[in-house]
């Protein structure tokens, strides 16, 4: 089985790189970039630009009264489906550009499944019309938009929707060729276009959840009891990351040779862009344990996972049979009665 190429980054230990992976070249974060579209959307409402409960059609040309507001977008409660229409498979958003969002915004209506506000469904399509709307409100691009309202004021400056072509860290598949990336460089970017070096993603996740530089963590970020986490998936890589309040925190990042699916498996559900690929592998399940360092574990069948300790979570993107509670969100319990929000 071949190695998967895996960067790790925690409180209170060095990085991690194995397999060919890198900690200053750039790499996918799929849906970690809904962090930065949901903290640049709370930036603008601090700013008075916008209120988080504004209703779409202020800022874009949808039908009147489709009753989505801004929160329902950030949120994933809009109503609206994971993915946007006519996605394809092998390169699932690269049709989706300017004017396949506009044909989309006509007939938003048409599109909502459950009236807004009532049912949390995790939704690509609607970030991308959040990105939409705040480079509306904000006038100018979404790239500008993020450099201004987050990663200026962190002084962040490796998080990019492109990057240098000599920066890139690709998966590579048979005879080490180089695998192309999903192309996400269109309306699908607020949604999960972004790349950055891992290094850079870390500062911002200890920026945004740690020290918490920049006010309370945005409505883009997950939460599953006092853990806030996000994780993303596109062609072949795939990340988390999560702190916890006390001050731990980690990111992991995996490249795979195995292309993600924007089709869920049979009663699964899916993370980020795409399904979590590259199950092979160590997957490098990373342990939140405080102050203390995440560390890794081999696991059955080149998994990873925690030991059995109680007093950490196994963060991983499958299940494993070593670890001890149900899978929520990604997030594995390890206490009987353990509740938490998730959103994937």
């Amino acid at each position: 089985m071949r190695p998967v190429p895996t960067c790790v980054l925690g409180s209170g230990r060095a990085p991690q790189v194995l397999y060919g992976h890198a900690l200053d070249a750039f790499v996918p974060i799929g849906s970690l970039t809904k962090t930065l579209t949901g903290t640049a959307l709370a930036r603008l409402a601090a700013e008075g630009v916008l209120r988080l409960d504004d209703p779409v059609e202020r800022f874009l040309p949808t039908p009147p009264g489709t009753g989505i507001t801004l929160r329902h977008l950030a949120e994933h409660t809009s109503g609206l489906p994971r993915l946007p229409p006519r996605v394809g498979r092998r390169d699932p958003y690269a049709a989706f550009d300017a004017a396949a969002l506009r044909s989309v915004l006509e007939g938003l209506n048409g599109l909502v499944t459950t009236a807004p506000g009532r049912t949390e469904l995790y939704s690509n399509l609607g970030y991308a019309v959040l990105g939409a709307a705040l480079t509306s409100a904000a006038g100018m691009p979404y790239q500008e938009l993020v450099d201004r309202c987050v990663l200026a004021p962190l002084g962040i400056t490796e998080i990019s929707g492109a990057p240098p072509a000599d920066r890139r860290l690709h998966s590579r598949g048979l005879f080490g060729r180089p695998l192309r990336p999903w192309t996400m460089t269109g309306a699908i970017l607020p949604a999960g276009g972004l790349w950055a070096t891992p290094r850079a993603a870390a500062d911002l996740v200890t920026a945004l959840l740690v020290e918490r530089r920049l006010g309370e963590p945005a409505l883009s970020w997950q939460n599953s009891g006092t853990l806030f986490w996000h994780n993303g998936a596109t062609g072949h890589a795939s990340v988390f990351a999560g702190a916890l309040p006390d001050g731990g925190w980690g990111l992991v990042h995996h490249l795979t040779r195995r292309s993600g699916s924007v089709t869920p498996p049979p009663g699964g559900r899916t993370g980020g862009a795409g399904r979590q690929a590259g199950r092979g592998g160590p997957s490098g399940g990373l342990i939140l344990r405080g102050r203390g360092p995440p560390r890794l574990r081999p696991c059955r069948g080149g998994r990873s996972a925690s030991p059995g300790s109680r007093a950490g979570r196994c963060v991983r993107r499958g299940s494993c049979s070593r670890s001890t509670g149900p899978v929520r969100g990604g997030v594995r319990s390890r206490r009987p009665g353990w509740r938490g929000r998730s959103r994937r």
